[in-house]
């Protein structure tokens, strides 16, 4: 019915949205706490920021990676991808643009949040800088822009302060997701070399990439740990917290270390199955840091 049409939203890639919104509602819920999620002025804000980022941002900033990386086989979120239609690029742009527009009705510093993210998607996706294809670079990137800008502008929508021990759990899930970047990248890079795109998972390799993400993925319990000591989580009414933690570290452990022991020998589709694995993780992750730090 809707022909080619329909190829511009399957290229913003709406599979991914769920994950992306619960990990931006993370930053919300940080702020109002689980008490008051469900109500206040400051729910509706919350809401629109929440599709401006994920929507507008993230689903642009997908659109304009597959306009330029004209991928053929299955990539993140969308199994056989269509032909980018030849309107791509300027429709990614024009949906990230009307979304910095929407920004600026949101509290301050969700504008700015928005406009840093929007300057590192061109620069990660577009010629002749396309930082993707540059190892490091699309690592950094990727860290600070998913891992901790994505939450903080959650938090920024509602318009409440930031606060030490909370801003420590933001700053935590910088180094989670420099462990979560390159086991996106592990089944795709032989395609990613054949296409000369320098990523980098292609850059260390698979044995490398993965001990990195256990190096990473350790660092980011340490920043959470230092948010609860900043919390004040001392006696043992604290406890619960402290277990629910240690879960979501072995969540981490139970999928990176068998896949580290043996992923050398792992074919594409055994990575690609480790990858989804990992995003379950990350779930559990977000899941015990609301309950730890919103009630």
């Amino acid at each position: 019915m809707f022909g080619r049409r329909l190829d511009y939203v399957l290229h913003l890639r709406p599979a991914e949205w769920p994950i992306m919104a619960a990990h931006t509602a993370v930053g919300y819920l940080l702020a109002v706490g689980l008490a008051g999620a469900g109500r206040g002025d400051r729910l509706g804000v919350a809401l629109l920021g929440l599709v401006v980022w994920v929507v507008c941002l993230n689903g642009g900033t997908l659109a304009l990676n597959s306009a330029f990386d004209r991928d053929e086989g299955d990539i993140a979120y969308l199994r056989r991808p269509p032909p980018p239609p030849g309107n791509l690029v300027g429709f990614s742009l024009a949906l990230m643009g009307t979304g910095q527009i929407l920004a600026f009705r949101l509290a301050a510093p969700f504008p700015m949040l928005y406009a840093i993210c929007f300057i590192l998607s061109l620069a990660y996706s577009v010629p002749p800088l396309r930082l993707k294809a540059v190892a490091g670079a699309d690592w950094l990137i990727n860290m600070w822009g998913f891992g901790t800008l994505t939450p903080a502008a959650g938090w920024a929508a509602t318009g409440v302060p930031f606060e030490p021990a909370r801003g420590l759990v933001l700053l935590g899930f910088c180094p989670l997701f420099a462990a979560l970047y390159p086991l996106t990248q592990l089944y795709q890079v032989e395609e990613d070399v054949r296409r000369g795109d320098r990523t980098f998972a292609a850059a260390l390799g698979i044995g490398r990439s993965l001990s990195v993400a256990l190096g990473a993925a350790g660092a980011a319990f340490l920043v959470f740990a230092a948010a609860g000591v900043e919390a004040g989580w001392r006696g043992a009414e604290y406890g619960w917290r402290w277990a629910a933690l240690a879960v979501a570290l072995c969540a981490w452990a139970l999928v990176l270390v068998p896949w580290r022991l043996g992923g050398q020998q792992w074919t594409p589709v055994q990575h690609q199955h480790g990858m989804y694995r990992a995003l379950g993780a990350w779930a559990v992750t977000d899941l015990v840091v609301v309950l730890v730090w919103g009630t």
